[in-house]
This record gives structure tokens, sequence and C-alpha cells, in this order.
């Protein structure tokens, strides 16, 4: 895994826009509907290779595919895992379960959700992805060969947020079912970083999990929280901790959020991820101040921190200087060389406009640039 040195490498958490005609295919063939699946094959070749080269001229040091194939950064393991069906009932995130109570007006006009249906597990969950997942793989590392790429990487989703929107009905008890999903992921957990790519696993439950249980207490959502992350941990037994990323947020949609779980509160609980990079969201305004934490929290030896220094939640583009004094803070305190930029989660589906987007990234690779002089003078 690459690291800072001599100056901040930059990178971000996931999604980067693409095209609705894409997306039209890509939904299309998620629900089961009919679909062009030639027309979709040469989209998808043809976005990755777009979108990694847009990433390269950028200036982005770790980049992907985009997510270009999924429907989500979650619920796309529809596709890849067998035993589940779909129920009539429509999805709704639950993930803003303590502010609903302080905010129900807001979060009744902002349902998340509500395009896709549940599914649930109705027999053994089993990995049937690997054709769809060896189409990632092939249309990153094709799209990488016109381009000089220091590090590429692909997301995939953790077992813990699978479980928000996925239904048992098939295993005797939550532990079961989180431990079978784990065993079936595992799959392609292996695959990618067998592919020679990073992986990033996407665990927004580690946080988000206190919102979905709102009538926990702190021992209570502990425990919660301890026992998916021993679950993650199952699903990447034997592979290298030096080769994975974990990517955890507060769930990251816009809203008031006073109710997120503050970072020290579980930060043991993150760092036990047998991961050599944790990547956490940190450019919002109720998770800025969280740079602090690290002031008594120690980075363990030879892992990496990538704070988010430029967020979603807003369509203001951070000025460079902005994201130079975030990176700065954060590798007084860590180390300079343990320290990569990154986004607070993927930016393509939640930013207003695509170039938004692309600025965004932009201005990431500015500020640590700008962070880079001033570290290393």
């Amino acid at each position: 895994m690459i690291r800072s040195n001599g100056r901040i490498r930059v990178t971000h958490q996931g999604t980067l826009p693409r095209s609705d005609e894409l997306r039209s295919l890509v939904r299309a063939r998620g629900s089961g509907e009919t679909y062009d699946a030639g027309g979709l094959a040469q989209g998808l070749t043809a976005a990755v290779a777009d979108v990694v080269r847009h990433q390269v001229e950028i200036g982005i040091d770790s980049i992907n595919d985009g997510e270009q194939s999924k429907t989500s950064f979650n619920d796309y393991v529809t596709t890849r895992l067998g035993g589940l069906e779909p129920t009539p009932e429509i999805y709704y995130s639950p993930i803003t379960g303590r502010d609903r109570r302080d905010f129900p007006d807001y979060h009744q006009r902002n349902r998340l959700g509500g395009t896709r249906h549940v599914y649930q597990c109705v027999g053994p969950l089993t990995y049937i992805g690997n054709t769809l997942l060896q189409t990632d793989i092939g249309n990153l590392k094709t799209a990488m060969q016109a381009v000089e790429v220091e590090q590429a990487y692909l997301p995939a989703v953790a077992p813990g947020s699978i479980e928000h929107w996925l239904r048992n009905a098939y295993y005797p008890d939550e532990e079961a079912f989180l431990y079978a999903i784990a065993d079936a992921m595992h799959a392609e957990y292996r695959a990618i970083i067998d592919a020679g790519l990073i992986l990033q696993i996407d665990d927004p439950d580690l946080a988000d999990g206190w919102q979905v249980e709102p009538d926990l207490d702190l021992a209570a959502y502990r425990r919660r929280a301890t026992l998916r992350t021993e679950v993650l941990n199952h699903a990447l037994k034997g592979l290298p901790e030096d080769r994975i990323v974990m990517h955890m947020c507060w769930g990251s949609g816009k809203g008031p959020h006073t109710n997120d779980l503050p970072l020290r509160e579980f930060v043991d609980i993150v760092l036990s991820v047998h991961a050599g990079a944790y990547s956490i969201e940190a450019a919002n305004p109720r998770h800025e101040w969280e740079w602090e934490l690290w002031q008594d929290v120690k980075l363990p030896d030879g892992k990496l921190l990538i704070p988010g220094v430029i967020a979603h939640c807003t369509d203001h583009v951070e000025h460079p200087r902005l994201v130079a004094q975030r990176l700065v803070r954060y590798a007084n305190v860590v180390g300079r060389e343990n320290v990569i930029a990154g986004s607070d989660c993927g930016l393509g589906t939640r930013v207003g406009d695509p170039l938004i987007c692309w600025a965004k990234l932009r201005s990431a690779v500015e500020g640590a640039r700008l962070a880079s002089e001033e570290l290393w003078r």
C-alpha cells in the first residue's frame, strides 16, 4: 500500500459520476428487468476507462473504477449472493433512527430509499458473483493500461452493512446470519486482492449502527459493533492487512446528524479491524473537529489514516487552503507519512453535478500539494 513518502498522497472513497443511460442499464440489470446486455458491457468498459483517465489527469494517486457497475455501494450484492429473493417491502434506510425523533418533519420529507425492494435470505448464502466481479476487475485493469497509476483499489461492502437491508428468513439467529454473510463475501474480498488490487471495505454500519438501533445504550451498541467487527475480521481472515483499507462514515446522508456517536466512543473498535489503513469521515461540520481525538489515541504502528478532507454533504467546493489545513492538522498528530487525503464518502451520487465532483477532487489534489510544501519544507 502506498504511503505519503515525500508528499501527501490523494485518494477518494467510492462512486464517481456516470451517465444517466449507464445508470439506467445498471439498475435494470440489478432489478431483473430486460436490458441491453451488449450495450451495458460496452458502456461499462468505456465509462471505467473514462473515470480512470480523469482521476489520473487530476492527480489522484489511488484510483478506482468509480463503482460504475454497481446499483449502490451496498445493494449491488443482490446480484452476487445466492440464497436471496426480493420481498414486496420497499426499503427505507434506518440510519437516521435517533435523528428522526428530534427532527420528524425533516426526515419524513427526506426519507432515504423508497426506490428498491427489501431482500430476504431464504436459503444458504453463497457467492455467485464471480463473473460480475471479474468483469469489474478486467475493466479496471484494461483502463489502467493506458495510464500510469500508483495504486488502484476496488470497494466491497462489509457484512454488517449488508445486514441493514437484508432480512434473515433462514439462519437460526443474528450471529449465524452475519457469519454466513461473511463467509460468502470472503470470496469477493480475496479475489480483489488476488487480482493485485487494494481492497476497500465499506462499513458505515460501524458508526451508523448507533442510529439504526435507537434504543440501545452505549454498552449495548459497543457489543453490537464488536460482534460485527469480529464478523468482518472473520471475512478478512488470511488476507494481508497491508492490502486492505477500511472505510467508515456516519451514514453520510444530508441531515442534522446531531445524534451521531462521537468517534471517541468506538475508535478502539474501528482500530481492531484487520486493515492497513482507516478511512474516516472528517470533512463535514459534524465531524471535522474530531481530528483532536488523535492527540490522545495512537494510530497503530505501520497503519495509515485517510481522513476525509472533501465532503459530499455540500455542493460547495472546498478551497485548497482549507484542504491543506485539514491535512496539516492530521499530519502533525499522526505523522505526515501516515496520512493520505481522502473524501468523506463516494461523491458521484451525492453532489449536485458531475463537474462539482471533479472540482472537489481537484481541490483535494491541490490542497495536498500545499500541505506537502508546508510539511516537507
